[in-house]
């Protein structure tokens, strides 16, 4: 049974081109939407056909549209067909002997938002964006069970106040892994935990990056890798000839993790800095020693706090990056990330400009990056391609 949702009709000619979510703002009968995952069809206002979709309250919206076919229906055949096509579209990866962790399919970009599902040598991890789409979830576990190789399935619903994480044991079927998985990225063994609180271990939209620092910049340059979780920018700077890394992170687990990822490599961790604290206090602390590295490299979380600092992307970036620079060499190189969809591309070279010009400091945008081509962007749906990395030389 569909329920009829109005797009009003400002919104309508974005709706025709293909736009997928469903903003509050462009419904003009709200009051339909009363139990999150009920199937919809969407017209605008004069009747006109648009799509059709599933009601799912996230923070970016209330749904997605998942079709744009009449003869559609929202079940089984629709996640079979847009699961198979994905897996299609991932083969290399599938057959890629040095990488066997990647992004099975990206949500909107893969036709279906609110849902994204991992892949980890043989495991599937599935993120439930929405109690809406987790309305489905029998559908694609039967999906994944029935068109893919699969040795076992796990989930995070990130649905609970904000989309944080729901505390669960998230096996859902198949064989129980043992942890740490260690997966392979580019011939790195990394270690992930499939069944340890929201995160796994490894961002694995960072992988173009994590390449580019093993392979073209890390040789002989000292590394400061701030923000720096379980550290693996570290580990592949190490690998690719770094002299030295110097990872920071404020949370306990950082230290047992970065040993961990760094020991795996067969590389000695004691031959490194490790380091549980504030970044910004290290920062401060740095430059009063005078520390100068040849590669900063920033990847902070959208918003974070500690007890003295409290750091947000779109307001805060440029300080983070004048803190960077006051530590980094002559020639040496800044990999400033953001995740954050609020920050364009555009926004965010502005910050570039802006904190080295302040400085009165010169430099050079060397390298671009923004996610891999696993993590497909639906074409209507730019802002889906959230992540912006840029490889600064200071001239």
């Amino acid at each position: 049974m569909e329920t009829t949702v109005k797009i009003k009709m400002g919104f309508s000619n974005k709706y025709q081109s293909g736009y997928p979510l469903l903003m509050k703002e462009a419904i003009a009968n709200p009051q339909v939407l009363t139990e999150e995952g009920q199937c919809l069809n969407v017209v605008d206002e004069k009747g006109t056909y648009i799509g059709k979709g599933y009601y799912g309250r996230q923070n970016k919206g209330a749904g997605w549209i998942l079709t744009n076919s009449q003869n559609d229906t929202i079940g089984q055949q629709l996640f079979d067909r847009k699961i198979i096509k994905a897996a299609g579209q991932r083969r290399s990866f599938f057959e890629d002997p040095y990488t066997t962790a990647f992004r099975l399919f990206n949500g909107e970009g893969d036709g279906i938002g609110g849902l994204t599902i991992d892949y980890f040598d043989g495991f599937y991890l599935i993120n439930w964006y929405s109690e809406g789409i987790y309305r489905f979830k029998s559908e694609v576990v039967d999906a994944l069970l029935k068109h893919t190789d699969c040795r076992g399935i796990y989930e995070k619903k990130r649905f609970a106040t904000d989309g944080k994480y729901v505390e669960d044991d998230d096996f859902v079927t198949g064989e129980r892994g043992e942890f740490p998985l260690i997966v392979q990225e580019n011939g790195v063994n990394v270690a992930v935990y499939l069944n340890e609180g929201a995160m796994v271990g490894v961002f694995m939209d960072q992988r173009d990056v994590r390449k580019a620092i093993h392979d073209r910049y890390a040789e002989g340059r000292t590394v400061l890798n701030t923000f720096s979780y379980t550290g693996a920018f570290s580990v592949f700077a190490s690998l690719g000839g770094a002299q030295k890394t110097t990872s920071v992170d404020l949370a306990n687990r950082s230290l047992p993790k970065t040993i961990e990822q760094f020991s795996l490599n067969g590389l000695d961790y004691e031959a490194h800095d490790i380091i549980v604290e504030d970044v910004f206090k290290y920062f401060k602390r740095a430059e009063r020693r005078g520390d100068r590295f040849g590669m900063v490299i920033l990847d902070p979380p959208s918003f974070a706090r500690s007890k003295k600092f409290t750091f947000s992307a779109a307001k805060d970036y440029v300080n983070l990056l004048q803190e960077a620079i006051a530590i980094t060499e002559e020639n040496g190189v800044i990999v400033a990330s953001t995740n954050h969809s609020g920050v364009s591309p555009k926004k965010f070279r502005s910050f570039v400009d802006k904190a080295f010009k302040e400085m009165g400091e010169k430099y050079k945008i060397t390298d671009t990056f923004s996610l891999p081509e696993d993590y497909r962007v639906h074409p209507a749906y730019p802002e889906g391609n959230y992540l912006k990395v840029l490889f600064i030389e200071r001239v």
